[in-house]
């Protein structure tokens, strides 16, 4: 059985561009990704730990309106 890891920042935007997330844009204080009309701040962190992983994705979960498990989002 799997578990969350840590995930580099660059990887995290390429998953999220997976799920047809658009961007990254520059924006006053964080870079931010789009989806639709939607707009979800990205972390400057070079890493993103696993509860901020975490909570990222369930802001995620709530634009998509779908739940992420664990194994789809490692496959990505």
């Amino acid at each position: 059985m799997s578990r969350w890891i840590p995930c580099k920042r660059r990887e995290f935007i390429r998953k999220l561009r997976a799920l047809s997330f658009e961007g990254p844009y520059v924006g006053t204080r964080h870079q931010f990704m789009s989806h639709k009309s939607y707009r979800l701040a990205i972390p400057t962190n070079s890493e993103l730990s696993v509860p901020q992983l975490r909570f990222v994705l369930r802001e995620v979960e709530t634009i998509l309106g779908q739940k992420l498990i664990l194994e789809n989002w490692t496959n990505l």
